[in-house]
């Protein structure tokens, strides 16, 4: 629960403290899903829920959004949640977007490269939205599904002091201004972060490598002529760090990322005259700009052994940590609980076993694995521990400048893609696009008008390309509904799903990865496949 300091602090009040009927009774009121933690995560597992009619709880010990940017970039594959759950279109018109990155030593420009360099896709690779507005929109869109019906509920200032699970449930104290009152939930979700309380609470490890390291966070409002790409500096010639990045925000905002090295003076640092001698080092000393945030972070790359604890889900950061570079924290947080939310109806349902959220853990323990490695090789090749790696980085990025084939080399912080589960790793069709094959998120594609991905929403579908299957079918108690599409009417079609096939039939579940893919249409294969995916059929 906040102080008073921190509430004053908030960037928006979204959800201030109400008395609810509940604490004023004796036994304590159950709930479908309880969910610890309105951050990003915690509020885009609210509205999937909701918006599937599963009831859900939300639970947060401030009243709205801090101050700070914090998360900044939001990749391709999160907007496109996002928009599944119609929260997209604000994002996008805030954001400052970007697909243009370039990397420097010392005063030279090393190469630059393009995160998204094909047409025909809805979203940009990347836009840059500072973590408040990020989560304010996702209230917005809450609130406005909750005017046309969806159960979410949000309480501010209700924080979870303990939590005891048992077979039929899971039991907690929570706190709130007016004294403690006791909740039952089926299911809860912990997206209470790095330092989570449930975790905690449960006794769970957190295991993982912390670097020695640490880099200091600037944002700065300024008019600047920089353009809208993300820069990344090896040895600036500016000497304001070990390494440099800066990346342009929404209401001319800037931030600054300065590497300082492992013993510092954290406090000395962020005071406010260190802060601006840097900053005035980089950009000049007759530049004008206000600071608006600063920050010191520690380069970490942990992880959960499991994800899932009986009737408690971890999601975000409270389930993995990453280094910042390479923007994995928060948009594989909100993948985290788009693989879970469907599962979890199904479950709820009665249509799928209890099974099958298990392999929300397998699925998104394999994507945090990816995040972890790609974040520690970052911060291998950013943080040098020794002379004879700084003299092989250094090589490389001299290499780099003239050979374009040592640029793979260079690592400033892979951009975070998303995960290509291995639990859709199934005899495939070699003729066909391994960007679509079981296990991919589905690729986007123009369709007139619109979208691909608007076409196949939150929900199970046949993909029909120059091929016959029925308008609907339904298997295992899911229905899925038949888009058939030729391939003339939306050329990019071929590349992404036919390749060297004629036809195509995909299977694609809600979260919108491939199940499987055939040449043509054959019922009882496509009720197997369903049937697998809701580990019901082996």
């Amino acid at each position: 629960m906040g102080s008073a300091a921190e509430r004053h602090e908030l960037a928006f009040q979204l959800y201030p403290y109400r008395r609810v009927a509940e604490q004023d009774r004796d036994a304590p009121t159950r709930h479908a899903v309880v969910i610890v933690g309105a951050g990003p995560v915690g509020l885009a597992a609210a509205l999937d829920l909701g918006l599937r009619g599963v009831r859900a709880l939300v639970l947060d010990d401030h009243e709205g959004v801090g101050e700070g940017s914090r998360a900044i970039c939001f990749s391709k594959r999160t907007l496109e949640i996002a928009d599944r759950l119609g929260a997209a279109r604000q994002m996008l018109d805030k954001g400052v977007v970007w697909n243009v990155g370039k990397v420097f030593h010392d005063d030279r420009l090393i190469y630059e490269f393009d995160l998204q360099p094909e047409c025909g896709h809805k979203f940009p690779a990347f836009i840059n939205l500072q973590q408040p507005y990020f989560e304010k929109f996702l209230f917005d869109r809450i609130e406005q599904a909750r005017l046309a019906g969806a159960p979410i509920e949000i309480r501010g200032r209700n924080r979870v002091d303990a939590l005891v699970q048992a077979a039929e449930g899971v039991r907690l104290d929570v706190s709130t201004p007016d004294g403690p009152y006791r909740i039952d939930a089926d299911w809860v979700i912990a997206c209470d972060g790095a330092r989570s309380a449930v975790r905690g609470m449960m006794g769970l490890g957190f295991e993982g490598r912390v670097f020695e390291d640490n880099f200091l966070i600037a944002d700065v409002r300024m008019q600047a002529d920089f353009p809208t790409e993300r820069w990344f500096w090896f040895e600036p010639h500016f000497k304001s760090g070990a390494s440099a990045l800066l990346h342009k925000q929404p209401d001319d905002v800037w931030r600054i990322d300065f590497q300082l090295g492992w013993n510092i003076d954290r406090h000395k640092e962020l005071a406010p005259g260190n802060v601006r001698r840097r900053i005035d080092m980089m950009l000049g000393p007759n530049v004008a700009y206000d600071l608006v945030w600063t920050s010191i972070y520690t380069f970490q790359c942990r992880r959960m052994e499991r994800f899932r604890h009986g009737r408690v889900f971890f999601a975000g950061d409270s389930a993995h940590q990453v280094s910042p570079f390479g923007a994995r924290g928060a948009n594989s947080g909100i993948q985290d609980v788009d693989n879970l939310c469907w599962k979890l109806q199904l479950v709820i349902d009665g249509v799928a076993p209890d099974r099958l959220l298990d392999s929300y853990s397998t699925e998104r323990v394999q994507a945090a694995d990816e995040n972890i490695l790609n974040s520690t090789r970052a911060t291998d090749f950013i943080t040098p521990k020794s002379k004879t790696s700084r003299v092989f980085r250094n090589a490389v990025l001299d290499l780099a400048e003239q050979a374009p084939f040592a640029r793979s080399l260079v690592n400033s912080g892979r951009l975070s893609t998303p995960c290509f589960y291995e639990s859709g790793a199934v005899d495939d069709d070699p003729q066909m696009p391994a960007r679509a094959r079981p296990g991919a998120p589905a690729p986007d594609a123009p369709l007139g008008d619109g979208w691909l991905l608007n076409r196949l929403d939150g929900r199970w579908t046949l993909l029909a390309i120059d091929a016959r299957a029925p308008a609907r079918m339904a298997a295992h108690g899911v229905h899925v509904a038949c888009i058939a599409l030729g391939s003339d009417e939306a050329p990019v079609l071929r590349e992404r799903y036919l390749g060297a096939a004629t036809t195509a039939i995909y299977l694609i579940r809600p979260d919108q990865h491939v199940v499987r893919r055939w040449r043509g249409f054959d019922e009882r294969a496509v009720a197997r496949a369903i049937g697998r995916a809701l580990c019901i059929e082996e």
